[in-house]
């Protein structure tokens, strides 16, 4: 009873209570999502990285990370609001990896003042990948003509329908090159004067948190309960900043259509191509 109370009264009569709210993002990166296959992407994520920074008594915001990657545009993004609001409500962000903050996770991670990981999760993957299918034989051996009508040269690059160019290809390792760029650009700015001088640190291999450690991709291992206590005493209360529910109590943002229609039908079938490849992702590490 004392404690219900006590959870009644505003924050500022509590005592002297420090409140740390802790953001989970985990998944994929990818723009679009249902609530068939939930994404990280910077419309998923938004409302709840501005609901933990409007916690104006708070002197830090906790994220928890594990992913494996995936769009570079709204990694980028999501690093980017999370850095503009821990410029404007002054607040320190505090990151966290889980099993693993690569790739585009990793960009994500970076806009943690301090990085925490644990000594197996992993960590680093800063790079550029593209990866499709080329389905040439198939429709042969199936009888199926393909038929592609563009205005512009180079409209139907990559078709995996059609044999794959050289100057395609060549294309799009420069659009890579330009992409990995940003990345080790961003890397660079945000952990000056911790890294170590390593020669394999931006070729898009992978570590450990132990060995993350070594090259100053993260701060120092920890969980986020010890370290948050340990630094803002045993009383600090980590809230949880989850979506609102609506009214049949699912949670809104990810998807609300209640019937199996049509479209829910396309979104399942679309949702199953796009888990593959999630799964994928996943998979590059072990997981």
């Amino acid at each position: 009873m004392k404690n219900l109370f006590r959870r009644l009264l505003p924050r500022s009569m509590r005592g002297g209570e420090i409140v740390i709210p802790v953001i989970r993002l985990q998944g994929a990166i990818m723009s679009g999502g249902s609530q068939f296959r939930p994404t990280l992407s910077l419309a998923s994520t938004a409302g709840l990285i501005e609901k933990a920074f409007s916690i104006s008594s708070a002197p830090a915001v906790a994220i928890s990370i594990n992913s494996p990657g995936g769009s570079p545009v709204q990694s980028r993004l999501i690093f980017k609001r999370i850095r503009d609001l821990a410029a404007e409500k002054n607040k320190k962000v505090l990151v966290f990896v889980e099993d693993v903050a690569a790739s585009g996770g990793y960009m994500i991670a970076i806009a943690g003042d301090e990085i925490f990981a644990d000594p197996s999760s992993i960590v680093g993957s800063i790079g550029v990948v593209s990866a499709s299918f080329g389905f040439t034989d198939l429709i042969k051996k199936i009888g199926v003509e393909r038929r592609v009508y563009t205005a512009g040269a180079n409209k139907a690059t990559l078709d995996p329908f059609q044999p794959e160019k050289a100057e395609d290809v060549e294309r799009l390792k420069k659009l890579q090159l330009e992409v990995h760029e940003t990345f080790i650009e961003m890397v660079k700015e945000r952990r000056r004067g911790k890294l170590k001088d390593d020669p394999d640190l931006f070729t898009g291999l992978f570590w450990s948190g132990k060995k993350g450690l070594e090259l100053g991709l993260v701060d120092a291992l920890g969980d986020m309960r010890t370290v948050l206590k340990d630094r803002y005493g045993p009383k600090a209360e980590l809230k949880l900043i989850t979506a609102p529910r609506g009214l049949f109590g699912r949670r809104l943002g990810l998807g609300s259509s209640l019937g199996f229609t049509p479209e829910a039908a396309g979104a399942v079938a679309t949702g199953l191509v796009d888990a593959a490849e999630e799964r994928a992702l996943w998979s590059r590490f072990g997981l």
